[in-house]
Formats: C-alpha cells, structure tokens, sequence
C-alpha cells in the first residue's frame, strides 16, 4: 500500500515539474533570492532558507530548488513510514495512511514547488522529531543532532522558536539523562546564536529580525481599539486605522500604504518603529485581553478547522497558494538589500525565471488539488484522535511528542501574528503520525522491544524453550 502512495507522490510531484517549470513564486521569494545572490541579515526574514537558496547559487536553477525540495519530502515520507513499522509496531496499512497526506494532498504539492521556506523547514522538524521519538534514542548524540536540525528549523522560520520547550519537556518526561538535555539545548542554541551574533553586527541588535514587533502589532491591529482606552501618548500614532469591524486582516495592515507602520518597499522598518509598534502590542493585550482572545481563537479554532477556504487574509494571498491558470511576469518592485523582483531573479538563475504554464500536466494539477486536500474538520478529528488515544492508552511517548509539534506549529501563528492557510500544512504529517501511533498495535511494545534484555534472561511474555531428551 504504501509504496503506491509513495509512487503517486513522486508521479504528481514530476507533473508539478513539467506543468510549472521552473517554479511558483510568492511575495516572500524575491527576498530569499536576494538573501542567496549576497548573503546578509535580512531584517524581515529568516536566513535559513535564503542561505539554502546561496549553496545551490553555483548551479543557477530554480528547477534544482523545486525538485529537491519534492525530493527531500518524498524521502522523509519514507523514513517516516520506516519509523512507524520498524519501531512503532504500527500496521503497514495504518503507516500508509498516516503519510498519505503528507505525500498526496494537492496544496503540499503546491506548496513545495514554491520558493518558501516552509517546505525547509517542516523537513528539518520532521527529521529531529522522528530521531528524538524512536524508541531508544535516548542517547546525547542523538538528542545534539535532533537539537541542530530543530535550531537549523528556528533560523529557517521563527515559529520553530517555541519547538524546543516541546523537545526539552519531552526528555524530562522520558527521564532522559542531563547530558542528552544539555546536547539538545546546547546544539539547538548554536546555529540561532551565531545568527543573531550576526544579525547585532549589521542591525546593532542581538536578535533574529527587527521586525518582531511590528508582527505583534499586525495581530493586536485585529482588536485594538483607541476610542475605548486610550493608548499613552507616545503610542498614539500606532493605533490602527477605522473601527476593528472593518479592518484588513492582521497581517495585511502591516503593508498597508498608509499603515501606522509606515512600510515602503524596499525599506526596512527602523527601530524606533518596531520598538513603538512592540510597546502598543503589548498595551493593547493588557488593556484589551478579551479582544486578543478572540481573534487568536477564531483564527484558531474556526478558520484552521473550517471546511472550506476564505479569501483570508487577502484574496490575491489565498489563491497564491491554488496552482494557476497563468503566471504574470515579477514585477519591478523594490526589494530590501538592492535592485528590484525581476534583477534578483536573473541574477540568480541567468534568466527571467518565468514560470511557464504547460497543459495537459498544469490543467491535471488544477483538477487534481481541487479534489485532493485535507480539508480543517478533518485535520480536526485526526488530532482528536491522537489526543484521545495519547490519554486513554498512556502512549505518551513518542505519540505526545508528534501530536505537541503539531499543535504547537497550529497555536504559534495565530497566537504571535496571524492565520495563513500555509500554516497548516507543516502541523499535518505530526498530527497523522500521532494518531496512528497512539492507536498502534500496542504502545509501548515497540520500546520494549528496542530494549536490551539483560543476559541469561529470556524476553517478557516468552516461555523458555524446553529441550527434548
């Protein structure tokens, strides 16, 4: 069964190639290539993905990007279905399914054939979460690698940050030795510390952008309302714009021609900005908190579970993330770093980089994505389960592990800055992987099994064998 799944994966992934050569854009694409064409600390953006962009500068491709981002989730497909069976004892037919959709489902196709850092980023967790829940890998190697790639994932996206409270809590439940805690936490450290080190040496600031604040801002800009508490005076200029009713989505204020942000492309935010903007988040929560709680629930618990999709946050943004009918060449729009859209394009691929729409395959993926796409109640009801199964058979282990990645990758957008539906797709493969790791044949037998029984003793459950006369 799986390798069917598997062989549909790889066979919509090539369509992808042939339909939308070389690769799908996004707003955020032009900042990472600027990034890769001469690395620097973008103030906007994570490095990690733009410094993944400069190693594949050399061969000037964004077919190469585009096909080894589908590979490397077609092979963390297949070491996770190895996990499952191998050390999971679960059933080769519950293991197919749970990867299914991480192989098959039309808007992750999509997604990795875009120049996002998403596709990156859920690789790296994926890989470290998969190493630390095996049973017996309990070891400082183990846990320093895990906490190299979880570090890798936080300076490739900054909502992987909170990922290692999750990773330390679950090697304490496990009663882990302090030197694989240390390991984890010390190898997790060093790749964000050396990126901020370089961030204060260009930006004068220890940190990872300077535009956290600013982000706060986009999701307090939902609910914050100067006409019933008025903000103090240094702050008033960063009240959001009309009533909180007839307001853009969160994240859309901030880009806003005449947002209190002032943002201007091409132009960084400065620091008085983010510094401002930060300060009034933090007031509007703490004069406002029933107002924050509602927008962080409804974003959490309507939009991410709704069946259907809305033009949310904008329509333009939405249907970015459906494969197109045709693609508009990069417009001449100003990037952070120098130079504009289509500069940084031909200087990174020698060539416009214009994605080109090629029927049939292009009108079979259009079809197709329609179709095949795990719609929120059902990412619902999968995390339901792995709940209920994590409490009600005390698999706790490797089980809790996936399923608080999953919810935390869901929690941590709404939460900090706002709700996209690409948010989803990352939290998916954890959530499956919980739930049929918690209803597996039996939760703990797999960990038995990984440990060495003691010599001259025989295997718990097994009778000795009584040699004839």
């Amino acid at each position: 069964m799986f390798s069917g799944v598997l062989l549909g994966g790889v066979l919509l992934r090539v369509v992808a190639m042939l339909g939308y050569p070389p690769a799908l854009w996004f707003n955020d694409s032009y900042d990472f290539l600027r990034i890769a064409n001469a690395p620097f600390p973008h103030p906007l953006r994570s490095e990690g993905y733009g410094l993944f962009l400069w190693v594949l500068r050399p061969f000037h491709s964004l077919a190469l990007v585009t096909a080894l981002q589908h590979g490397a989730v077609v092979v963390m497909a297949a070491l996770g279905y190895r996990v499952l069976v191998r050390d999971f004892g679960v059933r080769r037919g519950w293991a197919a399914a749970a990867l299914a959709p991480f192989l098959l489902d039309g808007y992750q196709i999509e997604l990795e054939h875009m120049l996002l850092s998403d596709t990156l980023f859920t690789v790296l967790v994926l890989g470290a979460v998969l190493l630390m829940a095996r049973p017996g890998s309990r070891g400082w190697r183990c846990a320093g690698v895990a906490g190299a790639m979880l570090g890798a994932a936080a300076v490739t996206r900054t909502v992987g940050v909170p990922l290692i409270a999750v990773a330390l809590g679950y090697l304490l439940v496990r009663r882990t030795r302090w030197t694989a805690l240390v390991a984890l936490a010390a190898a997790f450290a060093l790749p964000i510390g050396a990126y901020a080190t370089w961030f204060r040496h260009d930006h004068g600031r220890f940190a990872m952008t300077s535009a956290d604040g600013v982000y706060l801002w986009g999701r307090t800009s939902s609910f914050a309302d100067c006409g019933r508490a008025a903000p103090p005076p240094d702050l008033a200029r960063m009240c959001p714009h009309g009533p909180p009713d007839g307001r853009p989505a969160a994240s859309h204020q901030i880009w806003e021609e005449n947002s209190p942000t002032g943002w201007v492309d091409g132009r960084p935010f400065d620091e008085e900005t983010n510094e401002k903007a930060q300060a009034f988040a933090l007031w509007a929560i703490r004069t406002q908190p029933l107002g924050y709680l509602r927008v962080v629930s409804y974003d959490f618990f309507v939009r991410t579970f709704s069946w259907g999709r809305s033009p949310y946050p904008t329509r333009g943004t939405e249907a970015s993330y459906r494969f197109p009918r045709r693609v508009a060449p990069p417009k001449a729009v100003p990037v952070i770093g120098g130079g504009d859209r289509a500069s940084v394009v031909r200087e990174y691929e020698h060539g416009a980089g214009r994605t080109r729409v090629v029927s049939p395959f292009a009108d079979v993926l259009r079809g197709y994505q329609k179709v095949v796409n795990v719609r929120g109640p059902v990412l619902g009801v999968v995390l339901l389960v792995g709940a209920a199964g994590i409490l009600w058979r005390r698999a706790r282990r490797g089980s809790g592990l996936f399923w608080l990645v999953g919810t935390a990758l869901l929690a941590v957008p709404p939460v900090t800055a706002d709700f996209d539906y690409r948010y989803l797709l990352p939290a998916l493969p954890f959530a499956c992987l919980a739930a049929v790791t918690a209803w597996g044949r039996s939760p703990d037998a797999a960990e038995h099994a990984a440990e060495p029984e003691p010599a001259g003793r025989e295997p718990a459950g097994r009778e000795p064998e009584v040699q004839p006369a």
